[in-house]
């Protein structure tokens, strides 16, 4: 599509799903000419919507980023939700080279160290191997809600991505937490224990907190960073721009 009509067909796409339910909405995207990708961390809103899938046997393709940092108990639910529900969550991993080559630029944990460094990791960690999980997609799922931050109150249900060349679909962006946690319980969800230590956003374990009473849901995620609009990349260009270290400039340096 060009960005014209990517923009014109997201927009569209927006106001019908706008009036239908949760699962209607997955329905109608899996009704959709084109490949369809729900991307999940796991957390308690991509749980709903892995639910939603799983359970009506939607053709939504489920993938997650396993960064190699995560926490243990956000790796042991991916093989829970794979059993409880019957599908296959597909793993993208950072390369080694990207890793190795990180590591060598900024340190292991250099994140903690600049802006700058911890934007490399997460590119290396998260957005590259996005890349690849959306290679070909023409739809790609989010568990966004506007209430996890400042940064997404005014996330739409369809949005076109000019970056990537498809439409990004939110079919919880109105949902709020306590609809979210309601619904958990109901439909008996397979949820990270995490999140009943204080952990609402769930992310790398060396970039993820617990909040505390009172702090945004997001507060969290990379807490020692001032910005509060803070990100990794994967929903806002611009939290990615930071160089990720050149694999084979440094590999030619060693020789």
């Amino acid at each position: 599509m060009t960005s014209m009509s990517l923009e014109t067909t997201a927009a569209a796409l927006a106001r019908q799903l706008e009036c239908l339910t949760l699962g209607e909405r997955l329905a109608l995207v899996a009704s959709l000419d084109g490949r369809a990708v729900f991307t999940t961390s796991l957390g308690i809103e991509d749980q709903v919507i892995t639910a939603a899938i799983g359970t009506a046997k939607l053709g939504i393709e489920v993938s997650t980023l396993e960064t190699g940092r995560l926490f243990n108990e956000t790796v042991a639910l991916i093989d829970a939700t794979e059993e409880a529900y019957g599908i296959l969550i597909k793993r993208f991993h950072p390369e080694q080279a990207d890793i190795d080559a990180y590591a060598a630029t900024y340190g292991l944990n250099g994140f903690y160290e600049s802006i700058e460094a911890r934007h490399a990791c997460c590119g290396v960690r998260k957005v590259k191997p996005l890349a690849r999980a959306l290679a070909g997609a023409t739809y790609w799922v989010t568990g966004l809600r506007r209430g996890q931050s400042g940064n997404r109150a005014d996330t739409p249900f369809a949005e076109a991505d000019l970056e990537r060349g498809l439409i990004k679909i939110n079919p919880l962006a109105d949902w709020d937490i306590d609809t979210i946690r309601a619904y958990v319980v109901a439909e008996a969800i397979p949820v990270n224990p995490l999140h009943a230590r204080g952990y609402p956003s769930i992310g790398c374990e060396p970039c993820t907190r617990a909040i505390k009473p009172g702090e945004p849901e997001r507060a969290g995620r990379w807490w020692w960073e001032n910005d509060e609009t803070r990100e990794c990349g994967l929903h806002v260009a611009e939290a990615a721009s930071q160089p990720i270290p050149d694999t084979k400039a440094l590999a030619g340096s060693a020789a």
